[in-house]
């Protein structure tokens, strides 16, 4: 015997995703998260270019040392393990705003054919995304600034954290 709620409920389910202009619309409000998906996926490019250069940096400068511990390189390593730091936690940051992006996407699609308001779920979503993006240029900016400075700064500031951390 067939349950007729089921079946109403599956049929009422059919009508309003059969819906082409409700599908146009949700394609249209997705746009913006996928344009936003595409550019930090640019951002993670970058970010995993330069943090391979500091694995690979720093492996070289570690080797070094293995074979001539007065090696003046060391200096750099202090510095080096900071930025490299610093952009691991950009790129995991911009990697959780990408799921979260990929959420919105998704509960926009569902919002459109279920009954129950998923609105708020959407908005915290994208709230919770630009959070992590905020985030993970923050580090960025620190990775970078650090990347910058002149040789002199360098070795203060490698001083500096090798006192603070023993």
């Amino acid at each position: 015997m067939i349950d007729f709620s089921i079946a109403a409920g599956v049929a009422d389910l059919i009508e309003r995703t059969a819906s082409t202009p409700r599908v146009q619309s949700i394609l249209q409000l997705s746009l913006a998260p996928v344009f936003l998906l595409a550019g930090i996926g640019a951002f993670l490019n970058v970010m995993n270019i330069r943090l391979t250069w500091l694995v690979e940096r720093v492996n070289g400068i570690e080797a070094a040392l293995e074979d001539r511990p007065d090696d003046r390189r060391a200096e750099q390593l202090p510095v080096l393990l900071r930025r490299q730091r610093y952009a691991h936690h950009a790129v995991n940051l911009s990697t959780a705003a990408a799921l979260m992006i990929c959420l919105v996407v998704g509960l926009l699609f569902v919002s459109a054919f279920v009954r129950t308001a998923l609105g708020t779920f959407v908005a915290l979503s994208w709230i919770g995304a630009m959070a992590l993006i905020f985030a993970a240029l923050t580090f960025f900016l620190r990775e970078t600034s650090l990347a910058t400075r002149n040789l002199h700064d360098t070795r203060e500031l490698a001083r500096r954290i090798s006192e603070r951390e023993g």
